[in-house]
Parts: C-alpha cells; sequence; structure tokens
C-alpha cells in the first residue's frame, strides 16, 4: 500500500531518506541541472526506476522539472531544503542544550560523590 505524506516536511525527509534519491540531488547539485538520461546513465537503472525516484523528489518539491523539447531537465528547488535545515537546526539546538544540561547535572553528582555526599 502506497503512503502518501501530506505535510511538506514530511515529503522532504521520506524523500531524503532514500539513497539513490539523495545521489540525485547530489549529482543535479554538482552538474547545476541534470536530464532524466543523464541521471539513469549515472545510476545505470531502468527510466521507470529513475522516474519513480525523480516524481517522489518533485512531489517533495525538492527539485524542479524544466521541459525542453523532449528533454526533462530537473534543477534543484532549494526552499524545501532550507526548511528541513531550520527544523533540523531547531532540534539540534533543544538537544545540545539537553545535552549541555545533563553534563552538567552529572559533574554535579560526581562532585557530591566525591565529597562524601557532603555539601560545601
Amino acid at each position: 500500500m502506497a503512503i502518501h505524506y501530506t505535510d511538506a516536511l514530511d515529503r522532504t525527509f521520506h524523500a531524503l531518506g532514500d539513497a539513490s534519491r539523495r545521489r540525485m540531488i547530489a549529482a543535479i547539485s554538482r552538474n547545476g541541472v541534470c536530464s532524466a538520461g543523464e541521471l539513469g546513465a549515472l545510476f545505470n537503472s531502468a527510466q521507470p526506476t529513475i522516474s519513480k525516484h525523480l516524481r517522489v523528489l518533485e512531489e517533495a518539491e525538492l527539485i524542479a522539472r524544466r521541459v525542453e523539447g523532449r528533454r526533462h531537465v530537473f534543477a534543484l528547488a532549494p526552499s524545501r531544503m532550507r526548511q528541513a535545515q531550520h527544523w533540523l537546526e531547531r532540534h539540534l539546538a533543544f538537544w545540545e542544550g539537553s545535552l549541555d544540561q545533563l553534563e552538567g547535572l552529572l559533574d554535579e553528582l560526581k562532585k557530591t560523590q566525591n565529597n562524601g555526599g557532603r555539601n560545601e
């Protein structure tokens, strides 16, 4: 059964959860743009497989398609990646702060134990 992601951030992380799609984004990033055929050649995959990955990346709005005659060209669309980056940064700050607090509490506990439970 197919899972349909409704939230933009869910679609972004779902799309980035696949190594092949991350490699496609890296290839597009390196080259500026890539055609579907160029991506297919890089990955030595069948056209339907490449198309499926590209569709997931498009639905997540991580890439944008431009049609030049019969050639479909893909470029990065960075706004969704920035959204994911901001989400990660917020959560990273929270966890780093929590870990810093935990480290401080552990240091206090060690001092208390080293002093035989006596407060100074």
